[in-house]
């Protein structure tokens, strides 16, 4: 893992995907632990969330909740996006996994979701992300929400409340 795939997502910016979220889906954050503010604002919305991280021996690409889930939410390592995105339309569930709009330059989004709709939920404003305790203040890319099988359109441009 590069020291950059360990960036945590801030509350303000889960809040905008909260809404999008069925109040009875099971969510499974499979990059994320007890901590996380996916995990926290989810579980306060009303969704059952079942959580998992390579640090606790549950990596992503073997690993898969035994319990029924509905949908997939979280912020993915920044490297792998290809491997993530696969294994995440693997399961043929809706997923919304925040990744860099840069990705948009690789070929990779145009393979993958060449046959499938894929949805952004994008913002007026770059996410920050905490580092090793440390909120990066010069992000240079914009993020937003990838997701497939879950917004009610293709594309939704929000508002970002930030700090």
């Amino acid at each position: 893992m590069g020291k950059n795939d360990e960036c945590m997502t801030l509350p303000y910016g889960v809040k905008p995907i909260i809404k999008y979220v069925p109040k009875n889906a099971v969510v499974w954050c499979p990059f994320d632990k007890e901590n996380s503010e996916f995990v926290k604002q989810l579980t306060a919305n009303g969704n059952k969330v079942i959580y998992s991280h390579i640090a606790d021996g549950q990596d992503f690409y073997t690993y898969a909740p035994n319990e029924h889930w509905d949908c997939i939410i979280s912020n993915p390592p920044f490297g792998g996006k290809r491997q993530i995105f696969e294994r995440a339309l693997s399961f043929n569930k809706p997923f919304a996994l925040i990744a860099p709009n840069t990705w948009w330059n690789d070929a990779a989004p145009a393979q993958i979701f060449k046959n499938k709709d894929l949805q952004i939920l994008s913002f007026d404003y770059r996410m920050k992300f905490e580092n090793n305790g440390i909120i990066e203040k010069k992000i240079t890319f914009m993020s937003a929400y990838w997701c497939w099988n879950f917004l009610p359109k293709q594309i939704i441009f929000e508002h970002l409340e930030h700090d």
